[in-house]
């Protein structure tokens, strides 16, 4: 039960701040979805951070992990939004701003957790 808690709290706060990132940039660029873009760049980034430290150090805390991987950064990302944006790109005709939102997102995520992962190499010590 205080596992689902701490998943709980992750959660909020991360939900929170992909709100406040996609306000954030619909402001800047309201004609692509920049914000959601940047959340699962961020929660890709950082994911790979915390797997790259685990593997140079003794594992985290489980109650950290949840807290930190399936709360914060489960809510910040948000493959559903991602999902959704894009298939209304296709539907309103606006193929290349679809494949690119692909594109983006995928290569993007992916670089993300072998940078975190890198940077994690370089600055966690045993």
């Amino acid at each position: 039960m205080i596992n689902m808690l701490f998943v709980g709290i992750g959660g909020f706060l991360g939900a929170v701040g992909r709100y406040l990132v996609t306000v954030s940039m619909q402001r800047v660029a309201p004609a692509f979805p920049f914000g959601t873009l940047l959340s699962n760049v961020l929660a890709s980034l950082i994911i790979g951070f915390i797997i790259g430290a685990e593997r140079q150090t003794t594992a985290m805390q489980d109650r950290t992990r949840l807290f930190l991987t399936t709360g914060l950064l489960g809510g910040l990302s948000t493959f559903s939004t991602f999902s959704m944006e894009t298939v209304s790109m296709f539907e309103n005709g606006k193929y290349i701003a679809a494949g690119g939102n692909i594109l983006l997102n995928v290569g993007l995520c992916l670089i993300c957790v072998l940078v975190g992962i890198s940077l994690a190499k370089a600055i966690v010590r045993t």
